[in-house]
């Protein structure tokens, strides 16, 4: 695919480096857009991409672009994604997808309509050792899943503070970290929950500094969920079943293990 890379900040900066290490000669970034045409060249010029825009909108219309990656802060994912999508590109979009349920859905209804591929990018749902653990927990050799725990924080200092919490940015600990827990328990059960209550701790922003969701999914399955960008916590995940148990303790995060071995416990 020819990619596109819309913004220039440190998300976009890893993907630029993920696309140029694969060894797929078809796998290839076209052209960078940026609201500043002097950090766009910039961007081209450290990563050997061929063009640079000083827009979003010439990004988007570059016909050579047949996908584009969004990397903007949360705030801005549905204008951008809705931008490239009118302009007939795939997305791939940074997580989270949209600030709110009724975005999602209009997006997915108009790449539906036009036949392009959009996705939110959060590579979790991807790594070996999911699948190995969704493969062990539909054999049925645990059991049925009783109850599930998962906890991400982390303190955030300095202007990374307020990019994190700035409620405009759509900030708060929920949409920045709590979607890799609500990603693993969705990933774990394959549900929805049915119903779920909150405790919640704001910031001086008006965003979530510290909150915790209690859960219950089809079946009576119970889930746990602590996300936090205010408190430096362990970083893992259980999953409490009828016949045994799956611990996930990994220090440097648990939607980061490297290898099934070192993941699950």
């Amino acid at each position: 695919m020819k990619w596109g890379i819309l913004a220039t900040g440190n998300i976009a900066k890893n993907f630029a480096r993920t696309i140029g290490a694969m060894n797929d000669p078809d796998e290839i970034i076209k052209a960078v857009g940026s609201r500043d045409a002097k950090k766009a060249r910039g961007f081209a010029d450290e990563y050997k991409i061929e063009r640079a825009y000083g827009s979003y909108e010439e990004l988007a219309a570059d016909p050579d672009v047949e996908i584009v990656y969004i990397a903007t802060p949360n705030n801005m994912h549905y204008e951008n994604t809705l931008l490239c999508l009118n302009a007939g590109k795939h997305v791939l979009c940074e997580k989270p997808f949209t600030t709110c349920a009724q975005d999602a859905e209009k997006l997915y209804a108009l790449a539906e309509e036009k036949g392009l591929f959009l996705m939110e990018g959060r590579w979790i749902r991807f790594l070996p050792m999911y699948a190995k653990l969704r493969e062990i927990l539909d054999s049925g050799e645990l059991g049925e899943i009783r109850h599930m725990n998962v906890q991400y924080g982390f303190i955030a200092n300095g202007a990374r503070r307020e990019r994190k919490f700035r409620s405009e940015l759509g900030g708060g600990a929920l949409l920045d970290i709590g979607i890799y827990n609500l990603g693993f328990l969705y990933m774990m059960t394959g549900k929805a929950p049915e119903s779920f209550t909150t405790q919640v701790r704001m910031s001086e922003f008006g965003t979530d500094e510290y909150s915790v969701l209690q859960l219950v999914y089809p079946g009576g399955i119970t889930a746990h969920s602590l996300q936090t960008i205010g408190m430096q916590i362990d970083r893992n995940a259980s999953i409490l079943c009828s016949k045994g148990a799956v611990y996930i303790d990994i220090r440097a995060a648990f939607m980061r293990t490297p290898s099934i071995a070192e993941g699950l416990g």
